[in-house]
């Protein structure tokens, strides 16, 4: 069959690599035709060099339009031919001469489409990102969003059982059972691609619902037709091997102990190759559990979140002493004048706060020590007041532990505060 539908086109050179791998084990038909070859590579230099000389033209010309669609004829003969690096060059060149969103994507297009047979994902990606103008979120995200008006427009990239089956694939390896289901079996749209290939649909489902063992037998079913498929080859088997791993994250994940021997009939397996399987995952740290290797069980490490809840608490408490601590010791330094002013003046707004705010405690103490008349309150209360503020701040001080006495405010002087902080 490929060597029918290569006689079709003008890529000699997978031509002779199929005739080559073939080795005449086939029939006469299938042998190599030298007339042939011989025929499309005449026809292809004088087509290419055709192409060559109308782009010289357009560009002495400097037509920049011109210049665009004859690197992209130029791009297209040589992936027609099967060199795929120069194809890449002139499809990369057009970009300089695209005066349109719709010329850029085109591009992008035509360059992820080249980039994709030469298994250069890196330029894929950043021509993908380039093409939509957003972040990256995964492959699997990018998939399950494409547009079902998408039809067959892109189809000799990918059809559109392709869409299905790569993000399909990609989203059980990657979702967790929520993300699976909203993105997934709730979209409508994907859901339409989903119908293009049912078995995928009834697989994910099974995945979706716990039923683990019908799943993977579907998805052994289906290994060998995704082998043959150019892009999901070389990565099936990390696929693969990601499904089988979140389906048993997902089994254990409910449970406190879980019996290795009824959980390997629910993964087609062996208990020991299951026991193996688990013992990877504890170590790469994807499975919180221990494993009773004399009675196969597993038992499931849960984080102590009532232990966790007491530290956080008494870590907030400890943090607002200090900060308390942190807020007396100031008012204490304002009030015995032990705060550095600021360079140009301006004095501390936080002090002057404070210092009337212990002049007023200070008037409120002396009206309380004085208890006179009403001609002689003013005398005794400012007496009051410096006695009624050393004596608040000496108390908090006591109560901070920094020394002082509360009954006097003389006793808290300025000396017995600079050997406390000395």
């Amino acid at each position: 069959m490929a060597h029918d539908e290569l006689k079709k086109c003008e890529n000699t050179s997978r031509y002779f690599d199929v005739v080559q791998r073939l080795d005449g084990r086939a029939s006469n038909e299938y042998t190599l035709d030298n007339k042939w070859a011989d025929n499309v590579e005449r026809r292809a230099a004088s087509r290419q060099e055709r192409l060559e000389q109308d782009l010289n033209g357009f560009k002495s010309n400097l037509i920049k339009e011109a210049i665009r669609r004859g690197q992209e004829e130029l791009g297209d003969f040589f992936y027609e031919r099967g060199d795929l690096q120069n194809a890449f060059k002139c499809f990369v060149r057009s970009r300089d001469y695209c005066s349109t969103s719709r010329h850029i994507v085109g591009m992008c297009l035509s360059v992820v489409r080249v980039a994709s047979e030469m298994a250069n994902w890196m330029h894929v990606q950043n021509y993908v990102q380039k093409a939509e103008q957003t972040p990256d979120v995964g492959a699997a995200r990018k998939l399950v969003d494409v547009n079902v008006e998408l039809g067959t427009s892109f189809s000799d990239v990918m059809a559109p059982q392709d869409v299905a089956m790569y993000g399909g694939l990609c989203a059980l390896a990657t979702f967790d059972r929520s993300e699976l289901k909203d993105r997934v079996l709730s979209n409508i749209a994907f859901r339409e691609f989903l119908e293009m290939v049912p078995e995928l649909r009834d697989l994910i489902r099974d995945f979706h619902e716990s039923r683990y063992a019908k799943c993977l037998r579907s998805l052994d079913g289906m290994q060998a037709g995704m082998r043959l498929d150019l892009h999901l080859s070389e990565h099936l088997d990390s696929l693969y091997a990601q499904i089988r791993q979140r389906a048993v994250m997902q089994y254990v994940a409910p449970f406190t102990s879980v019996d290795l021997m009824v959980m390997a009939e629910s993964f087609n397996t062996s208990a020991t190759k299951l026991e193996k399987e688990v013992a990877g995952l504890i170590i790469e740290g994807k499975v919180h559990a221990r494993i009773d290797s004399h009675r196969k069980v597993l038992h499931a490490s849960h984080a102590d979140v009532r232990g966790q809840t007491f530290q956080q608490v008494l870590s907030a408490g400890e943090a607002y002493l200090r900060d308390t601590k942190a807020m007396l010791l100031r008012a204490s330094l304002i009030k015995h004048d032990f705060v550095q002013p600021k360079p140009g003046g301006g004095g501390d707004r936080l002090g002057d706060r404070m210092g009337g705010m212990g002049g007023g405690m200070g008037g409120w103490g002396g009206l309380r020590s004085g208890g006179g008349p009403r001609g002689d309150r003013g005398d005794r209360g400012d007496r009051g007041g410096a006695g009624g503020s050393s004596g608040l701040l000496g108390d908090l001080a006591e109560r901070m532990g920094l020394g002082g006495d509360s009954r006097g405010g003389g006793a808290y002087d300025r000396a017995s505060m600079r050997s406390e902080l000395m």
